[in-house]
């Protein structure tokens, strides 16, 4: 059918219009005609349509199109259509996407729309579902082309032809043994490039890569860093092939662990929605905690204050130095915590070589706090020698003072910065809740703690 519009309209009138029309026919090819991005883009566009337009494209692409969409987007287009496509859509999804999705459900939810799948691609996805959240297990796909090492290659192909349009890829064929066992896995350039003769045996090499279902997505993500793969084999403890894993999957699971550490960074929860998505009440829920926590943190600022508030009585001066002196050290610190983080969340450094990050962090501490401290005693000297009154006869003390104590903070605050992310990885824990606003606040304790005491230390006898 040739549609009345004009191709010079934008993508958006020719849309508005044809909904206008109400011609399904009309709409269903224009819809089917569209680039995957460019449906998506006239979901957001058109929140009123969102679950029309997928409703009346061909399966196949309203699955791609939904694939690509932002999860709240997601959820909305599930709960506005009919039960029957609904099902068609989830049946129709990635055995991998579907269990993404599902996953971020709540539980009632997730049960109520199990059932509407068939019950091959409802045992698929229990299964999945039933890895521990975040493991390997949760983004394969039990979709793969397999063979055995006795098949000859036109055997293969014949594989190829009947199995690969299900595939989530054929660019890797794998092979097993008659029990499930991993063998090996084939690219499919050698299998084209081997005479009709061979068998498979004859290509193996033995330099099978593979992933462990209950392994961390992280290990995944290592893996495709390390080896030039677009997809890698997943097995169980006993090497049985489970499925694959993509490296589409991978890259989208990188991307959201760079989003949650971001947001950790920054002194708050990460996020399960985009921000705009996310309601007022929940937002102040995942910032008020931390908020909190530093804010109590901060609080023993004011009681190492008070401690040495006799000092800070007799040598009223030194109060002027105290923003410089904890934010130099606080800034060193954040430094040091975020590409501490940065190194470990791309495999630079791991915990093993703890020492070797503190030798250079010992080392980078005393530079950076030698330049910030001759710079703080520069800083004396000048003021000193323009009004000489404001320091008085102990300007040199005072300017000794400051500089000391800058190496002394900056070195603290750069150890701090290093060392917290790689202990909390040892724990257990997640490195970036060390984030920049929590080194910052426990160097500014102790920063007053390097302060005062190397003010005793200099001014004992004079000011003091």
């Amino acid at each position: 059918m040739e549609l009345e519009l004009e191709k010079e309209a934008p993508l958006k009138d020719q849309f508005a219009e044809l909904m206008i029309r109400e011609d399904k026919l009309e709409i269903q090819e224009f819809l089917n005609n569209q680039n995957i991005s460019d449906v998506a883009d006239l979901i957001y566009e058109f929140p009123d349509y969102e679950s029309q337009i997928l409703a009346n494209m061909s399966v196949h692409r309203a699955v791609s199109v939904f694939k690509i969409l932002e999860l709240p987007t997601q959820k909305q287009i599930i709960k506005e259509l009919p039960p029957f496509k609904t099902a068609e859509l989830l049946n129709e999804l990635p055995a991998d996407d579907r269990t993404s999705f599902l996953e971020e459900l709540p539980s009632n939810v997730v049960r109520e729309l199990i059932k509407l799948l068939n019950p091959e691609e409802r045992k698929i996805t229990l299964a999945l579902l039933g890895y521990p959240e975040d493991s390997i297990g949760r983004l394969m796909t039990p979709d793969y082309v397999y063979v055995y090492a006795k098949n000859t290659i036109p055997e293969v192909f014949d594989t190829i032809r009947k199995y690969g349009k299900d595939s989530e890829t054929i660019n890797v064929i794998y092979v097993i043994d008659d029990k499930g066992h991993l063998l090996d896995d084939l690219r499919i350039r050698d299998i084209i490039l081997a005479a009709p003769d061979k068998t498979v045996e004859d290509l193996m090499d033995d330099r099978v890569i593979a992933l462990n279902a209950d392994d961390d997505q992280e290990t995944a993500n290592e893996a495709f860093k390390m080896n030039n793969r677009v997809a890698l084999p997943v097995v169980s403890k006993s090497n049985k092939l489970l499925g694959i894993v993509t490296i589409d999957d991978v890259l989208w699971v990188a991307n959201e662990e760079f989003s949650e550490d971001m947001q950790k960074m920054g002194g708050t929860e990460a996020l399960d929605e985009p921000y705009l998505e996310t309601p007022i009440i929940k937002l102040f829920k995942k910032r008020i905690v931390w908020l909190v926590v530093l804010f109590v943190g901060e609080l023993l600022t004011a009681s190492v204050m008070q401690f040495f508030e006799h000092e800070i009585a007799k040598a009223v001066v030194l109060a002027l130095f105290i923003p410089l002196i904890i934010s130099s050290g606080g800034n060193s610190g954040s430094q040091a915590s975020t590409l501490i983080i940065q190194a470990m969340a791309v495999g630079e450094i791991t915990i093993a070589e703890w020492w070797k990050v503190m030798r250079r962090e010992i080392l980078q501490g005393l530079m950076l706090g030698t330049v910030l401290g001759i710079i703080g005693f520069t800083r004396v000297f000048i003021w000193h020698s323009i009004s000489p009154q404001i320091y008085g006869d102990n300007w040199n003390e005072i300017g000794m003072v400051v500089g000391f104590s800058l190496v002394g903070v900056v070195l603290w605050g750069t150890l701090s910065g290093s060392m917290l992310p790689l202990l909390l990885k040892r724990l257990g824990a997640d490195p970036a809740v060390s984030s920049a606003p929590f080194v910052a606040t426990l160097v500014d304790v102790t920063g007053l703690i390097i302060y005062f005491s190397t003010a005793y230390l200099f001014l004992r006898g004079t000011l003091l």
